[in-house]
Order: structure tokens, then sequence, then C-alpha cells
């Protein structure tokens, strides 16, 4: 029987994504059956993207307070203290569904969202970061295709709108095949008198849209793109992805700065998923108000639309804002000033309804409560895998009996190969405050403005900040609380190597079909895990995204909780890098590194599922690690810094060789793996010989090869080409 067969007609609600037991609470709450327009707003604030209502529950095992927090979850962004009356906001997003139907656009709003969320609080966008996942590129054109596709897109409204792109990561994977992971994250700074609500304020306010005409664009996509698990059969059932303007958002961010800047907003909120309907409601149930929108005061680019899709296009560069009645004039002003069009489309009032006219006639009425706030939270039904759910990669290399032979396989694999074909793609140094860039070090690092009196002198400090982001599948895959947790220290790790403090951290949560009882499963001890790690550092979480029903007929990707850190240092003169630079340097090992190969790269290249256990983690020897490897790096006593992270030391060395172009001598220490990892524990650092005192020395910079001692020899240059090519081997516009 279909959907609009059911015995009592009501099966419309089927095909929006609602369960019969969701339909019968909006019945119960309405007290008579939800109209057309009505069904269609409530189907998206009760799917699985906007209510998260698999994973809510979870999240509140998070920490989420701390001394640097200005504004924690629950706003556009997150937003923490960096001193001098600075705050940095700072968000990660997921845009994977839409970008494995369309990789171009489906990337590039993805970066134009995040954008909309850091200026919605009032910060100018500083950075963007991503973090990315595909199949395995040299095996599938698919995967290619999305990967330079998507590359394109980010690049394209990076550049375009003059936000540098200055960092990322990218994993290839079989489990990733059908279902792309496209994470970006957003960095933006704020004085804090800047920072604004989106809570809608003020009975009798006028309610104004500005920027982008209202089109088609992403009809149903919270509902059905990001909420559902997608079949070969559900080809029809895919929305239009949403065409991004990066020109139109520039615009729109200088607007919406200006009339922040000039107190002419009560509340300000961007235009996502689910439209106007998300935006709108969202706005009213925080300032605790009603709504009246009139969707034929909406500046439309289709003139016949429905007024269902006009309350649920999800069209890009828009923005509402509620505005007190005597300065609307002034607002307009200022959007034609920077050429964004405006218009008011409504008004707050004390009913506690959202109310939806077409040219003064009503066609939907629903409490803000029940749209927003009532839709059911499910408990998990969580349960281990009785098997292994992966498979691992084809078998390339046998053995690893010849560790050089091993080395230059990993180097030139795709998941640890250089990077520099897609980062190329990018502009990672507009604004001009980009003191570490791409490879250049283990996290990107920002100089900031110094917006208190000082003397002028050169050598006052220059306050900055460091950004990384990270995810690792297969390790969480292998044990999701210990790897989840893994995530984050080996995000602060990277942030130690630049000599930053962590201050914060978001999140974007990417698994499979929460009510399958492995996904249940590793949900919740990933999100355990992160608590925990959190906990362990002193990092709160002041935001994040969920990203579920990552599946395909072949199974669910691998387990993917991203995670994104922003760390102050003091002095960005004195920033870490990751390549070893003068000869005579002693080489240290920092931290207790207790190597093994389950959810290695090692393991990959062997053809090896993610299974087994991670290494147990002494807390107190991270934390001692990441604060010996800072305070070196701060006080110049390292001359380099780097994580020892996927591929095992010996990678990690000679990662540190390529980056300086100089090679060096290194004693591993018996019985250690060269290949094994243990990531965000243990680090590589290098410096003169009074500087490392305490620390064990394990080699010397110097000469043109990596020479290891009693095992191989070879040239940084032969190992810098195998780096150099691996990747870019795989892309069309890098042969």
């Amino acid at each position: 029987m279909g959907a609009t067969d059911a015995p009592d007609g009501r099966g419309r609600h089927r095909e929006l994504g609602l369960t019969d037991h969701e339909y019968d609470l909006i019945v119960d709450g309405l007290g008579r059956e939800p109209g057309d327009v009505e069904l269609a707003m409530l189907s998206l604030m009760w799917s699985e993207h906007c209510a998260y209502k698999h994973s809510k529950k979870l999240l509140r095992r998070l920490p989420v307070e701390g001394p640097n927090v200005l504004v924690g979850p629950g706003e556009n962004a997150g937003a923490v203290d960096v001193g001098d009356n600075l705050a940095i906001a700072f968000k990660v997003e997921s845009h994977n569904h839409p970008s494995a139907v369309e990789p171009f656009q489906g990337a590039a709003t993805g970066v134009g969202g995040i954008l909309r969320d850091i200026f919605a609080v009032g910060a100018r966008p500083i950075a963007v970061l991503d973090s990315l996942r595909f199949g395995e590129p040299a095996d599938s054109p698919r995967s290619r295709y999305l990967l330079e596709h998507a590359v394109a897109g980010i690049g394209h409204y990076g550049n375009s709108i003059g936000v540098p792109t200055v960092g990322g990561e990218i994993y290839f994977e079989p489990s990733y095949e059908q279902n792309c992971l496209i994470n970006a994250m957003a960095v933006g700074m704020a004085p804090h008198e800047r920072l604004t609500s989106s809570a809608a304020a003020g009975v009798g306010n006028l309610v104004l849209l500005f920027g982008a005409l209202t089109g088609r664009d992403g009809i149903g996509g919270a509902s059905v793109l990001a909420s559902a698990e997608l079949t070969d059969a559900d080809d029809a059932k895919r929305p239009t992805v949403q065409i991004g303007d990066p020109f139109a958002e520039k615009k729109l961010m200088e607007c919406s700065l200006e009339l922040l800047d000039r107190n002419l907003l009560a509340s300000l909120q961007d235009l996502g998923a689910a439209g106007l309907t998300s935006s709108a409601s969202e706005m009213a149930s925080k300032g605790g108000v009603g709504l009246e929108i009139d969707v034929t005061k909406v500046p439309l680019r289709e003139a016949d639309m429905e007024p269902f899709e006009i309350m649920i296009s999800e069209s890009q560069e828009r923005m509402l804002c509620v505005v007190e009645p005597h300065l609307v004039d002034r607002v307009l002003g200022v959007c034609e000033k920077w050429e964004v069009l405006a218009a008011v489309i409504g008004e707050v009032t004390d009913t506690g309804l959202f109310r939806v006219l077409r040219d003064g006639e009503l066609v939907g009425e629903l409490p803000v409560g029940l749209l927003v706030d009532d839709c059911p939270l499910y408990d998990l039904d969580p349960e281990p895998p009785t098997a292994a759910l992966y498979v691992g990669g084809e078998q390339h290399v046998a053995t690893d009996a010849d560790p050089l032979t091993t080395l230059k396989a990993l180097l030139a694999s795709a998941n640890i190969s250089s990077r520099r074909p897609v980062f190329e793609q990018y502009d990672p140094v507009v604004q001009s405050r980009t003191v570490r860039r791409p490879e250049q070090a283990d996290a990107a690092v920002l100089a900031l403005p110094v917006l208190c009196a000082r003397s002028g002198a050169l050598d006052e400090p220059i306050p900055a900040i460091a950004v990384s982001i990270d995810g690792n599948g297969r390790r969480v895959a292998v044990d999701p609380r210990a790897g989840a947790a893994e995530v984050v220290y080996e995000c602060a790790a990277n942030l130690a190597c630049t000599g930053a403090e962590p201050l914060g951290v978001t999140n974007c949560l990417n698994f499979g079909n929460p009510e399958k009882p492995h996904v249940a499963w590793q949900l919740s001890e990933a999100i355990d895990g992160l608590a925990q790690a959190c906990r362990d550092l002193g990092v709160p979480v002041v935001g994040g995204n969920v990203s579920l029903y990552n599946e395909s007929p072949d199974g669910p990707i691998l387990p993917t909780p991203v995670i994104g850190m922003v760390g102050k240092l003091p002095d960005a003169r004195a920033a870490g890098r990751l390549g070893f630079a003068n000869p005579g340097d002693r080489i240290a090992l920092v931290g207790e590194f207790h190597p093994a190969r389950d959810g290695s790269e090692i393991a990959k290249l062997h053809g090896s599922a993610p299974a087994g256990a991670l290494p147990v983690k002494s807390v107190a020897a991270i934390r001692a690690a990441h604060e010996r490897v800072r305070e070196g790096v701060r006080n110049r006593d390292f001359t380099s810094a780097h994580d020892i992270a996927e591929g095992g030391i010996l990678v990690a060395i000679a990662e540190c060789c390529i980056a300086g172009g100089v090679g060096a001598i290194i004693n591993l220490p018996d019985g250690l793996d060269p290949f094994g990892e243990d990531l965000g524990t243990a680090f590589i650092v290098s410096g003169p010989s009074e500087s490392l005192e305490g620390l064990p020395i394990i080699g010397v910079v110097g000469s043109r090869e990596l020479v290891v001692t009693g095992r191989f020899n070879v040239a940084v240059s032969e190992l810098s080409a195998l780096h150099g090519q691996g990747l870019s081997a795989l892309l069309s516009y890098a042969r």
C-alpha cells in the first residue's frame, strides 16, 4: 500500500519524512489536521537535520562551559574570548548529501552557508577550513569526479568572496564511495560589542528579509537529502541543489556587518536549511514571541511559487532580521548602498504563533513551540556489532620487511601524500593575516589586530590564533569511544605544534543511520569519547553539527566525527613550523608513544579492514607532552615541531625532512614499530642540544639524505618527489 493509499487518507506526511506517530503528535498538538503549508513546514522542522531528534539527548553530554566562552551552543556559531576585547567565532557544518548529488554547487554552498553563520553572529569571516572524505580515487572515476568538483566549488566560493582557505584534510576510504563528506569550517572575529543574537525581540517590530531573490532552490533538502537514507531508486526524491553566488554573499556580508555596526538591528539570522521556516521560527522560539509573515511580500525569482515553496525554499545568500519600525528606512538605506535587495515581510507578535499569510489571507498557523520545540526526541537502541562492518582497501604491499619500500609506499599513498595540488586551488593569504599556511605547520596561524593602545615598538608581540580540523574514520571504526577522543587529542596536538593553547571546539558528527543498532552504538560511544577528551583537556564545545543517514545500499560510512579547534598564541612571530631547518640541530621525541597498527595507514596499505584495539592513553602524559611542546615553541627553544600521526614515526620524520628540504640521521629506539600509530600523544621536535635537555634524542638534522641507522638511507629529494606526486597523479588538473 503506497503512502497516499493509507486507510485514513493521511499518507502525505510519509512522503515528507514524518512517521505516523509524529503525525499523530502534530494532530494532537494542533487539535486538527495540518494544512499543506503547515505540513510542509512541520516536515522540515521535525526532520533529523533541523530537530536533531536522534542525537540531541546525546549532545547534552558534551561540556559547553569554560572561562573563555562568550557564545555557546544554540546560536549560529560559538565564540570565544581571545583578549583585547576581541572575540573569535567559529563553527563547522556538513553539506554531504547535496555534494554527492552536485559536488561543485554542494560544496560551494556549504562554504557560503557556514560563512553566513559567522557573520550572522556579528563576526567578520577570516578563514575557511575543510574536512573532506571520498572513495578511492585510484579505483573510482566517480570519486575522482566528486573530489575535483567539490574542491573547485570550495575554491570558487572562498576565493571569490575573499576569505582565505587556510587548512583542512582529505582522506579516502571505500565506504565514502557513495556518500562523500564535505565538512566546512569558518572562523571570524568581532569586537565583543558586535556579537549579536538571533532571538526575535520587541512586539510590533518588523521582520525584514534581505539578500537574494527566493526561488525553488533546495526545496525539501533538509527533510529529503539530509534526513533520510537514499537508495539507488530515490533519484526522483532528490531536490534541486542550491546554487551559490559568492559575489552576492560578499555584498550581503558587508551589508550585515554595517547594519550591526550602526546598531540598527534587534536580531539577525541567516537562512539555510528549511529557509524562512527554520530561520523565522527559531528566532521566534528564542525570543519567546510570535511572528506573522506575508509570502506575497517576499521578493521572488519565480512568480508562480506556492506559499509552501516560498516558506521552505533554501535559496542562498539571504538574511532575516528584526528591526524597530522607526529604523526601517535607515536599514533599507544601508541595503541600497550595498545593492542588496530588502523587503519588510512580517511583524513580531505576542501570540506565540507562526502565522503565514498570502496577501493578507491566512494560509498557515502553527504554535511556535509545536514547530520548534515539540518534535519527539528518540532514545537510540545501541548495540555493538558482532562482526566486521567494513572492507579494507586492496592489498598493495604484502609486507613491510623492507622499511624503505614501505615508507615510500606510505608517502605516495592517497591518504598521506602532499595535498598541495588541492591547496593550490585555494587562496590561503587573502586578507593578509595568514602566518602559517597549509603544509608549513600542523595548524594554520592567523595574526590578529591589536585593538588596544600599543607603543608601536617593533618587538611588541603580535597576538594570533591557530586553527585546525581533524577526523579519522578508520580509528573511530576500531574503537568509537577511544578513536573519537583521539581526534580531540590530535587536533590539540596540532595546535601545540604552533605554540597555541586550545580555547574551544566545534564538531561535525558524520555517521550512518542511527536507527540501526550498530550505528547508534558508534554514535553514542563517539560522543562519550569526545566529551571525555574535551574534559581531559579543559576545552569546551561551543557548537557543531550532526550529519546522519550517510549510507548507501553497500552500507554506512566509517563513523567520522570531525573536530575543529581554535587556540591562542601570544606572538605570531614565534609560531611553530613543521620542517627541520638547521643542520646540527638535535631531533627529540616528546611524549609517551605506544604505536599499534589497528586502524592505521600501514594496515590499510596491507589491505586490512579497521579492526582491533587502540593503545590505552595516559591523559596526564598527553597534557604534559602538549604543554612541553607548546612552551618549547613559544620560547623558540624548538626549531620545528610535528605531531606523530598517520603513518607513524618514520612518516612523521620524513615529512619534517621534506618540509624543510634537509636530511637527518635517525636512531630509532629498539623495538619501536616505525609505522604503528598512536595519535595525539607524541611529537618530533628539533632544536639546539641545550633546548632539548631532558628529552630522548633520536637523531640530528643535516645532509641531503634521510638516514635511518642500520636500516636504510634515501635522498630527501626522492621522498619529496614521491610525496608530491601521490595525489596529483590522481587529479586530472594536476597531471
